[in-house]
């Protein structure tokens, strides 16, 4: 996956940040970057598949916002992720065994998150925006390649991996430490159908709903260092 560009505009919208608001208001506005990893909880809400939630990792940067005598701060950020998922299949068209098949997300999400005070420099309440930048499904052991996907008569485990490459999330969590540290967790839900461009590819859906839809939703656990 290529991820300069988004790379690209997290750069021009840290200069942003740090030209934009230093000059506003009468007290001083405090800029920062902060670098941040963690793991993930990676899963599809979808009738059409039976999933199984999936572990991953996570990193990125994040330009924040320091605004005294605000009940809030911002902070623009991406973050790139490896995400797992396992989706139920069987490995012939007849057979009564049933796997979850390994498939692995790269996603690139960018962020603009506004930070509630709740203990002012100690503990926030962090909610907004995300776009995201996801490729297509991987499945991790080639030779399930050929499954069959459970709910589906002819389905493979190769023909759902042509998902949708862009979707709109939101994301709310929490942070806490102190100034320069701080631990966080976060829940990251799908807003847009994640598996609408599958309707698209001619697919053989016979045995199960020609109309597909799913919402991702990760869990994030990590901590950031703020400089």
């Amino acid at each position: 996956m290529q991820y300069k560009c988004p790379l690209l505009l997290v750069a021009i919208t840290m200069c942003f940040v740090t030209k934009g608001f230093s000059q506003r208001g009468n007290y001083q506005i405090t800029n920062g970057i902060g670098i941040f990893g963690g793991i993930t909880k990676f899963d599809i809400a979808t009738d059409n598949f039976t999933t199984a939630q999936g572990d991953g990792f996570l990193g990125g940067l994040s330009a924040t916002v320091d605004i005294p005598h605000k009940w809030y701060n911002v902070s623009f950020g991406m973050q790139l992720s490896e995400n797992n998922l396992g989706i139920s299949a069987r490995p012939t068209m007849l057979s009564t065994v049933d796997v979850f098949i390994d498939y692995k997300l790269f996603a690139a999400q960018i962020a603009m998150l506004m930070h509630i005070k709740v203990i002012e420099t100690y503990f926030t309440i962090d909610v907004g925006p995300m776009v995201q930048y996801n490729g297509k499904l991987e499945v991790k052991d080639k030779g399930q390649k050929e499954y069959y996907i459970n709910n589906y008569t002819n389905l493979t485990a190769t023909d759902i991996t042509n998902i949708s490459l862009f979707n709109f999330n939101g994301a709310i969590g929490a942070s806490a430490g102190i100034k320069n540290f701080k631990l966080k967790a976060q829940y990251i839900y799908g807003f847009t159908n994640i598996l609408k461009k599958l309707e698209n590819q001619n697919l053989d859906t016979t045995g199960g709903d020609a109309r597909f839809k799913g919402n991702q939703n990760m869990l994030v656990f990590g901590a950031m260092v703020l400089f």
